[in-house]
């Protein structure tokens, strides 16, 4: 995901005179990178957001460092906008990426000017004013931090925690995140109480392994205590968590998940794979059994939404595990699912295994899993014809100006689809923000229409 930002109102002037240093700031990678972003966002109001790189006085890039594919595109993100970029600008490359290979890039990229971690997010300010690099030992966790929420009037995402206990064979991001570091579950109260005193009402809850909230304090089902604390601040309307972990997540939790008034049957669970020997060898804690127990329970619950990412090409996947995951993946009956090609990461235990998957052979299994994912999001949205949901409309939609683009409010923002509104039981304006009931009509390409009832 890379998203830049234009000045929102409030940044365009201040005392009714138009800001001297301008800043262009970009970000890349996940949601949890987003959040991140927009508290070097909050630290720098005095600044004129601009989207023209070649105005800026400053420009960020808060970069991935997950997989090469991510990195590649970090790099050439910072230098290309090197390139444009006006004399006696600062140039800040920040995050994961940086904090990974801090002493590589210093080396290798004179370009830039200031580089930062995962550390300092909330101190920007102070790295701008000194125009040195800093690397603090400590990964940033946001307790009270000023944010700017970004890309949406009434939606937030909310950090819980940072770092990982998971030894994933695949996965980097303890060797350069750490440990689980939770947040309090009074920080994260005000946080949200605070959003919704500025009109947000629905929240997506993130972080690498969101089931393991609070597991770094001795407290095992702590997503349970965070449900029951959300749900007794005044003004939320809609949550879902994002990234459960298969070992991690209890029916228990899933249960407490499903009585909720505010939280939605919503289950994003990247399984990663299903066969056993392959969960095995990519250290994921759980087998096929205790996985698919997990899965069937989040799909046989009333409204719910499920969501999984493969991994295709791990070493030593033979084409018989490759085929057992296809059949799997096709015949569950998930709503979406991601297909990420396999990244031979330095510092992951994969990376040294023997047995690699030939660069041609994972581009074709990522093929022909994405084919499958495409046609299993298909058969989601044909059930989704002749049901009500709640809807949100957004924006104007990109196609014509008689479309409103919307999503169902159990749905993730971005990931999870668009949805057309062409068409009212009423004379009466939509707003954007408000949450409206909507009968699904049809399904144009991959996405839906509806009839708004706003009578």
């Amino acid at each position: 995901m890379r998203v830049k930002f234009n000045s929102p109102d409030s940044w365009e002037k201040r005392n009714g005179k138009a800001m001297a240093n301008k800043l262009h700031i970009v970000s890349l990678g996940c949601t949890k990178n987003l959040v991140d972003t927009e508290v070097m966002m909050g630290k720098l109001q005095n600044f004129e957001l601009t989207d023209a790189q070649e105005e800026a006085d400053v420009i960020i890039v808060n970069t991935c460092g997950f997989i090469d594919a991510a990195k590649e595109e970090s790099i050439n993100t910072v230098l290309n906008l090197h390139d444009a970029r006006k004399e006696d600008s600062l140039l800040v490359m920040a995050g994961c990426l940086s904090e990974r290979y801090k002493e590589e890039l210093a080396s290798d990229m004179p370009e830039v000017d200031i580089f930062t971690g995962v550390g300092d997010y909330d101190k920007i300010d102070e790295l701008l004013q000194e125009k040195k690099s800093r690397f603090s030992d400590e990964v940033f966790l946001i307790d009270g931090a000023q944010r700017v929420v970004t890309g949406s009037t009434y939606h937030a995402y909310i950090k819980l925690s940072e770092g990982c206990n998971q030894t994933c064979s695949f996965c980097a991001i303890p060797s350069f995140k750490g440990k689980l570091h939770s947040r309090d579950l009074d920080s994260i109260a005000k946080e949200v109480s605070a959003l919704v005193a500025k009109g947000y009402y629905d929240f997506s809850f993130v972080s690498q392994d969101s089931s393991s909230y609070l597991r770094d304090q001795n407290i095992q089902d702590g997503l349970s205590l965070l449900i029951q604390r959300i749900e007794l601040i005044e003004g939320v309307k809609s949550a879902r968590i994002l990234y459960l972990y298969p070992s991690t997540t209890t029916i228990t939790l899933l249960k407490n998940i499903a009585k909720s008034s505010i939280f939605h049957n919503y289950f994003d669970m990247p399984i990663q794979h299903i066969n056993d020997d392959m969960l095995r060898i990519m250290k994921r804690g759980f087998g096929r059994d205790k996985t698919l127990e997990l899965l069937k329970f989040m799909r046989n619950l009333p409204n719910s939404f499920v969501r999984t990412s493969f991994i295709v090409g791990h070493p030593q996947e033979s084409e018989e595990m490759f085929e057992e995951m296809c059949d799997f993946a096709q015949t569950f009956g998930f709503d979406r699912i991601n297909v990420f090609s396999y990244s031979d990461e330095e510092t992951t235990s994969a990376f040294d295994m023997s047995q690699k998957i030939s660069d041609e052979t994972i581009t074709h299994r990522a093929e022909v899993l994405g084919a499958i994912a495409k046609e299993v999001m298909q058969t989601s949205l044909e059930k989704e014809i002749g049901t009500t949901a709640k809807i949100v409309i957004d924006a104007q939609s990109n196609e014509h100006e008689y479309l409103l683009s919307a999503r169902k409010l159990l749905w993730a923002p971005e990931i999870d689809g668009e949805i057309y509104v062409n068409d009212r039981t009423s004379d009466e304006e939509l707003e954007f923000g408000k949450i409206y009931k909507a009968k699904i009509t049809e399904v144009i390409g991959d996405i839906l229409t509806a009839t708004v009832d706003n009578a």
